[in-house]
């Protein structure tokens, strides 16, 4: 009991210190929540109280939030938010994964998740209005003002993973008539503006995109002058239907801050900011590795059931690319039998190879990912993977050729095993570039597909190699 009145009176002194709340009160040094500050916020939560969860979790950034929502229990998660009521920050949902966002907004009644969305931006917003069911979206959109309604079921309408699926409808647009003194004096006396921005639109009559002002500008111009005289024309507009893949590469080619996002007819509808940005950019960056492992979507907050689920299908075809390896080792049994140090080092060939074609396959996935890799420079690519893939497999060939000839005491296995590796990481190279090109020119992702084929030609490569030159050479 004791105990228990020592740490409800240290969260009572730590309450009151709350603007020391810093990084280090939250995060220990490698990174995760400190095990100090989750027990404190979990005997909060059992106690009830609201005091120091106002003080110490309430107020932390959406970020800080985030992480902490991931790392307490179920219970204390859904315990927190309903406690936590309105000062729960939705915009913390940003920051965790969807099996986690999808719990807690399914356990939110809907007036209190309108509520809080009619107070964030609507890019945050619509990330959390996405997962949702149709159903439950149209009561909560429901709930909102006409206007903010509009603009959320806008960009709903647009398809997933767009750059209109990503913008941001708040922002500021004037004529080109106005002048510098106009804009100020409008910018201070709106209150809808959106909170943060760093260029003002200027638009015609029917929202046509005329061109841009960075706010730089505004400073330095004086009150009289008109806006049509200092704006610049933007070459950069990005369509609200462009994969936001591509909406981010245009970001990092031009050092972008911010970009207009247009519609069809080339009307401004948003804009797309740097933080959303990078949003995308982890997010792309996570899902190519994710795929090469054959994982698809998987989070870690995932069940165990989905985990299986999203594993299963690309293993099944790795199942089958084992049994066609087999097989060729089955076509060399007899050779194998007679020859036992062959069953010893076919591991070898098979699996240099192997690691050989991983490593250039990620290089070419992660080019194509990036647009650095297309048709004018794949011919000087390809040659060059070539060449890394003769280079080392004489290398290594060399290598393992001289360990296998003095540990079987035959220099016949040296070279036979040193030319099959000089093949097989050849193979490897040509497997690891060339695969995933022909898939992404027939419109399937080389990110999910390229892994389990080189695999599999790297291993059928590499046994018939190392196990038809041993009977050409052994039994002929």
């Amino acid at each position: 009991m004791n105990d228990v009145n020592e740490q409800h009176q240290d969260r009572e002194s730590e309450s009151t210190r709350v603007e020391d709340l810093g990084y280090a009160d939250i995060y220990a040094e490698d990174g995760s929540i400190r095990s100090d500050y989750l027990m404190h916020v979990g005997a909060a939560i059992a106690d009830r109280d609201l005091l120091y969860l106002r003080q110490n979790v309430a107020r932390l950034h959406e970020s800080e939030l985030g992480d902490l929502l991931e790392a307490i229990q179920v219970d204390q998660r859904r315990a927190l938010v309903s406690l936590l009521g309105n000062d729960f920050d939705m915009a913390a949902l940003t920051e965790v994964d969807e099996a986690i966002r999808l719990d807690i907004v399914e356990h939110m009644p809907n007036e209190q998740i309108a509520a809080a969305l009619g107070e964030m931006d609507s890019d945050d917003a619509v990330y959390i209005l996405e997962d949702l069911n149709e159903e439950d979206q149209d009561e909560i959109l429901s709930k909102l003002p006409f206007t903010e309604r509009v603009r959320l079921r806008r960009s709903l309408d647009y398809p997933e993973s767009t750059a209109g699926r990503r913008m941001q409808t708040e922002f500021i647009a004037v004529p080109p008539f106005w002048t510098v003194g106009q804009t100020i004096d409008y910018m201070r006396e709106d209150d809808d503006l959106p909170e943060f921005f760093t260029q003002i639109f200027v638009i015609d009559p029917t929202f046509k995109l005329l061109g841009t002002i960075d706010l730089d500008r505004i400073l330095r111009a004086k009150r009289s002058v008109k806006i049509e005289t200092i704006m610049r024309e933007t070459n950069h507009l990005i369509p609200a239907e462009m994969d936001q893949e591509e909406a981010a590469q245009l970001f990092e080619q031009y050092d972008l801050l911010s970009a207009a996002v247009v519609d069809q007819n080339g009307r401004l509808v948003g804009v797309l900011t740097i933080d959303d940005v990078v949003d995308v950019i982890q997010e792309e960056a996570q899902e190519d590795l994710m795929r090469l492992g054959g994982v698809g979507d998987e989070e870690l907050s995932d069940s165990v059931a989905s985990a299986s689920r999203s594993r299963v299908p690309w293993l099944l075809v790795n199942l089958v690319t084992a049994f066609m390896a087999a097989s060729v080792i089955a076509f060399f049994d007899a050779t194998i039998e007679q020859i036992v140090a062959l069953a010893v080092l076919m591991p070898i060939v098979a699996g240099m190879g192997g690691n050989a074609g991983s490593q250039t396959m990620t290089v070419t996935v992660r080019a194509l990912a990036t647009r650095d890799l297309d048709i004018h420079n794949a011919g000087r690519i390809i040659r060059r993977e070539a060449g890394v893939g003769i280079i080392n497999g004489v290398v290594f060939g060399v290598l393992i050729g001289v360990v296998a000839g003095l540990w079987f005491q035959d220099v016949n296995i040296g070279g036979i095993i040193a030319t099959a590796m000089v093949v097989n990481m050849l193979a490897a190279a040509l497997a690891g570039i060339l695969i995933p090109l022909l898939l992404d020119r027939f419109g399937a992702d080389p990110a999910v597909s390229s892994a389990v084929f080189v695999t599999a030609v790297t291993d059928i490569t590499g046994f018939f190699a190392f196990l038809g030159l041993a009977t050409w050479w052994f039994m002929t």
